[in-house]
């Protein structure tokens, strides 16, 4: 019983874990285009403020990848 608890704890974290962050980058790259768009000299700027924080949206993916680990070690 108790394996089976955890097996449904790990694919919740991994779930939440990749959408959440899957949600925020699939914005952030549209808002930059969008600003990229009316403001194309501003483009470098943007490309580097959004490549800076589609990483630290990877980390929480990343995060959430070693809880699940951890969880599994644990069965």
């Amino acid at each position: 019983m108790t394996s089976a608890i955890i097996a449904m704890a790990v694919a919740l974290v991994m779930g939440i874990a990749t959408i959440g962050p899957a949600l925020g980058q699939g914005n952030a790259a549209a808002k930059a285009m969008e600003g990229i768009a009316r403001q194309p000299e501003v483009a470098g700027e943007l490309r580097t403020t959004l490549i800076i924080a589609l990483a630290f949206m990877e980390a929480l993916t990343i995060y959430g990848l070693l809880i699940a680990f951890m969880l599994l070690l644990r069965m």
